[in-house]
């Protein structure tokens, strides 16, 4: 009885692991194929056929299409979060925080996500079609805002003369400049030709967008 017991626990977890497995699986795809064409052109045989799985799994994993299409926004939000706000954090552990420091730690944390992890640059595209849509407010308030309101308040005490409409602005303007950096990394080379390594481009964007802030005061 007790064999039995042991193996029937074993088939349990091992189900349990190839669950995980296809889920992850489908979430990958449905990333890519949202980030590649968008919501409305994104179909859900189309993700089924970059998972390599049938239609019915990608339903059972995400339910409809829209319900997806939230899941895979949030699958990597609290991590992009807490990676901000742990750099955030040591940038506070020093002497006078400055607003140099909180945009590296708004922008870099991104950045060496998708150097560790390639499926982040979808990821980025993603993000950045959410932002671009209206329709996406909901998603944007539940897996954005709160670290989004978090540095624009550390951002209003480095700038205590600036208006937070402005810095408002500059947020939104900054984590523009990011996720064009993130996603249109070609586009750069071909204007300007190769050379620039991604950390110096980074170096640039966060001067670039601390002078945007500066300006307004």
């Amino acid at each position: 009885m007790k064999i039995r017991q042991a193996t029937d626990t074993k088939r349990k977890r091992a189900a349990s692991k190839r669950s995980l497995e296809t889920k992850s699986r489908v979430f990958d795809a449905a990333e890519k194929v949202f980030a590649d064409w968008g919501y409305d052109g994104a179909t859900i045989r189309d993700i089924a056929a970059e998972a390599g799985e049938p239609v019915g799994t990608i339903h059972h994993h995400g339910g409809g299409k829209e319900a997806l299409f939230h899941q895979t926004v949030a699958r990597r939000a609290e991590i992009l979060s807490n990676a901000r706000l742990d750099a955030l954090e040591q940038a506070r552990s020093g002497d006078g925080l400055r607003i140099e420091q909180v945009m590296d730690a708004l922008i870099r944390p991104f950045v060496d996500l998708t150097i560790e992890n390639p499926r982040w640059r979808s990821y980025a595209r993603l993000v950045a079609y959410v932002s671009a849509d209206d329709r996406w407010r909901a998603i944007s308030a539940e897996c954005f805002d709160p670290t989004a309101q978090i540095f624009i308040g550390v951002i209003q005490k480095c700038l205590p003369h600036a208006k937070r409409q402005h810095i408002a602005e500059g947020f939104v303007f900054s984590v523009s400049a990011m996720l064009a950096l993130l996603t249109s990394e070609q586009r750069i080379s071909a204007l300007g030709g190769k050379g620039a390594t991604q950390n110096t481009q980074v170096d640039h964007l966060i001067r670039f967008c601390v002078a945007g802030f500066n300006a307004e005061l």
